[in-house]
């Protein structure tokens, strides 16, 4: 039985011609323990999709499905339990509040467990022994690198103990390094059972899935199971399919640009005049090159 399953889900936002289709009658079925990458270009849906699985927000059609429950039949504070006691979220802005410190942070979510403040520090103190951040727990977040935050952050999500994690970008504000040690933390989650799911428009982090699902204009176009530490075959061909920006493309859209500027098409031409002329004219560097040779 799927862990997760959508029939014919869409979205809609706004009413009569303002209307806009989000999702289009997305079919989807995720399996318990799968590392699924989700792809696609910005304006997907792919976040709307992800937001709709972490029962943040409602199909307006269709029918979700999380761990055999109807999500839209389930009250909102039954959603707020199920979202609570099931899903963690990571998101590529940390989301970590300024005034708390890492620990207090990290504690947060177990404050809606009725859980005494000494349990909740202690078992936020061990997820942080976890991702490496034991010697950081007083620290207050601008304290932190941009690595330490989103690790910080993981380590919140994982203190209610969630079977599926969803991570939104989460290697979006980092560096190569800090990537590395972060994936390397979603993998070793996946290795414990748990279900993944990654949102990314980067195709080498599909080396961690085991699953490639490539979102656009609201439908899933693509879906294909993919052998762990390989990019993947739609990832791939993806890369190939995105549009190359050329200097004609540059120039055209100056164009364009300035000709909706009062005065722009006289300006233009002046610019085009003036670039004309560099480009015959010889470097002081050539003349003296010029020169030699004739010597």
């Amino acid at each position: 039985m799927p862990v997760i399953e959508l029939k014919d889900v869409s979205k809609l936002y706004g009413f009569g011609d303002a209307t806009t289709i989000a999702l289009d009658e997305i079919t989807l079925r995720i399996e318990k323990g799968e590392f699924v990458a989700i792809m696609g270009p910005s304006g997907s849906g792919k976040s709307t999709l992800m937001n709709i699985i972490g029962v943040l927000d409602r199909p307006t059609h269709g029918t979700y499905i999380l761990n055999d429950r109807h999500v839209a039949r389930l009250r909102s504070g039954q959603q707020a339990r199920l979202r609570r006691d099931k899903i963690g979220f990571i998101f590529q802005s940390f989301n970590l509040l300024p005034r708390l410190n890492v620990i207090e942070n990290v504690a947060l979510p177990l404050a809606y467990k009725n859980m005494t403040q000494v349990r909740r520090l202690k078992r936020a103190a061990t997820m942080l022994e976890r991702v490496g951040l034991g010697d950081r727990e007083y620290f207050l977040p601008r304290q932190l690198s941009g690595g330490q935050l989103q690790r910080a952050a993981i380590a919140r999500a994982l203190v209610s103990d969630p079977s599926i994690i969803i991570a939104d970008e989460p290697t979006g504000n980092l560096d190569s390094g800090s990537s590395r040690v972060v994936m390397e933390l979603l993998s070793d989650l996946h290795k414990e059972g748990n279900t993944i799911l990654l949102v990314t428009h980067n195709p080498e982090l599909t080396r961690f899935a085991s699953r490639v699902v490539y979102v656009q204009d609201g439908a899933v176009i693509g879906d294909e199971q993919s052998a762990i530490g390989e990019v993947s075959k739609i990832a791939r061909k993806m890369i190939t399919l995105l549009p190359k920006t050329t200097e004609e493309d540059d120039l055209a859209g100056v164009s364009a640009l300035m000709k909706s500027i009062p005065g722009g098409d006289k300006l233009l031409s002046q610019a085009r005049k003036r670039g004309r002329k560099r480009a015959t004219k010889p470097t002081k560097r050539r003349r003296k090159t010029n020169l030699r040779g004739k010597r």
